[in-house]
């Protein structure tokens, strides 16, 4: 496999500031690295995704938080072709253009790249608004995140959102009278197949799926050889949205897919820095009014503020931050592969490193999160 392992207990001098100012001394352990669903694909613990990249994170932070990451055994890196977010015409692609840069700078193969082709939504500057996501719209994305990675394939290649209906982003109700489809998915696979066989992407994985969606592409791949192995699957997971262990979690389990759990901070709530307002440059705040998706799932609902009191009564009594425990909860499920993190400075990336290098939390508190989910199940599904 071409990723090393993540580096063991060691230190280095990191200069953070694009090589002005002091050096601090970063000390750490490694990272748990893991395999992606059945493929030959090893990762560590912990993603770093892109999405703010060429929005609020400008190139020169992005590429210093890049080789922080790096540093601190971060080799799994997200984006998508519609990033950043929230999306918009002048911005689209950046992300992928900006982490295509710093790796020209490296060596390719020492890093796991992923990245998403979008369905059809309220973007009509992507590929002309395409009305399905059907072969053509794959392959014309796919080559198109190629140039701008500046890669000649991508390890894992991931459908950004189902070609259908389903209920999504704070959504719980399946509505009936909604239901459309549009490109079959044996359609969409069989593209994503050709892909493989070309040599263009390594692994394919899907997101915000449902149950359903993930067991019906993996019966087609068992199906035709025609059609790759569903190796991962990257959908909500935190404290505050465990929807994932409702159905989901069984059908990862028996069909060897792996979770790439994104927002398990629930974009920063359960940092608490929410609670009191928060800053003006949070994205939650930053953002107000421009970013539907965010709002719609991490706005404030009944339970939220509760919910995360408590949360962080429990990280405080445990004498640990609630960063610390949101992080090591999402690793703690055996399901997840990768935590996908957004982290947008250096200091957070080392305190998300040194919470994912922790391992499980004990029985006991596994317990007194089961008693707080109990009392305030997935505030923000």
């Amino acid at each position: 496999m071409r990723v090393p392992t993540a580096p063991q207990k060691l230190r280095s001098h990191l200069n953070l500031a694009s090589g002005r100012g002091p050096k601090r001394l970063l000390v750490r352990a490694a990272l748990p690295i893991t395999r992606l669903g059945a493929s030959d694909v090893t990762v560590p613990q912990l993603c770093y995704g892109t999405m703010l990249f060429g929005e609020s994170t400008s190139a020169a932070e992005a590429h210093v938080l890049l080789h922080t990451a790096s540093e601190l055994g971060i080799n799994f890196f997200d984006s998508a072709e519609m990033y950043p977010v929230p999306q918009m015409e002048s911005t689209q692609g950046q992300s992928e253009v900006i982490l295509g840069q710093w790796l020209k700078t490296q060596r390719r193969e020492d890093f796991v790249v992923a990245t998403k082709v979008s369905g059809p939504g309220n973007m009509p500057w992507l590929r002309g608004g395409p009305e399905a996501l059907n072969a053509s719209a794959i392959t014309e994305a796919l080559d198109g995140s190629l140039v701008r990675l500046g890669c000649d394939y991508i390890d894992l290649y991931q459908l950004h959102w189902p070609d259908r209906y389903v209920p999504m982003f704070g959504e719980t109700e399946f509505d009936v009278e909604r239901v459309y489809a549009s490109a079959p998915l044996e359609e969409q696979l069989e593209a994503l197949g050709r892909a493989v066989e070309a040599g263009k992407v390594c692994q394919v994985g899907l997101s915000n799926e449902t149950p359903w969606g993930l067991m019906e592409c993996c019966r087609l791949a068992k199906a035709s050889e025609a059609i790759p192995h569903i190796a991962t699957l990257q959908n909500a997971y935190s404290l505050l949205c465990r929807s994932f262990e409702t159905g989901l979690a069984e059908c990862c389990l028996m069909e060897n897919t792996s979770l790439l759990a994104y927002s398990p901070l629930a974009m920063g709530l359960l940092t608490g820095k929410y609670l009191n307002g928060g800053p003006r440059e949070a994205r939650l705040n930053k953002y107000r009014g421009r970013y539907a998706e965010a709002e719609s799932r991490y706005g404030n609902k009944a339970n939220t503020v509760p919910a995360i009191r408590r949360y962080i009564g429990l990280a405080e009594e445990a004498g640990m931050s609630p960063t610390a425990l949101a992080i090591r909860f999402v690793l703690s499920n055996p399901l997840v592969a990768s935590a996908v993190v957004g982290a947008t400075s250096t200091s957070q990336l080392e305190e998300v490193a040194a919470a994912a290098t922790l391992g499980p939390l004990s029985d006991d508190l596994m317990e007194a999160i089961r008693n707080i989910h109990m009392q305030y199940p997935n505030p923000n599904p």
